[in-house]
């Protein structure tokens, strides 16, 4: 396994992970854990699909990195 799939398959490990919980009711969609793992899992699978220059995903996964930071700070403004 290469570098690249090793961070990309952590971060979109990550990803799942937070939709697996919030999904099963195990996490709630507005915790702090759950916009962490999206933050991190989709920066990982960013900087993954970065390396491997495939653009439609680093498009993807920036945006929703974005969107999980934005809600982070609403969250902790609230």
């Amino acid at each position: 396994m290469e570098f690249n799939d090793l961070i990309g398959t952590v971060g979109v490990g990550l990803i799942l992970l937070a939709y697996f919980l919030s999904t099963f009711k195990l996490l709630s969609s507005t915790s702090t854990l759950f916009f962490l793992l999206n933050i991190v899992g989709a920066g990982l699978a960013c900087y993954a699909s970065w390396l491997i220059k495939y653009w439609p995903f680093v498009i993807l996964e920036a945006v929703w990195c974005l969107v999980s930071i934005v809600g982070l700070i609403k969250k902790s403004t609230a």
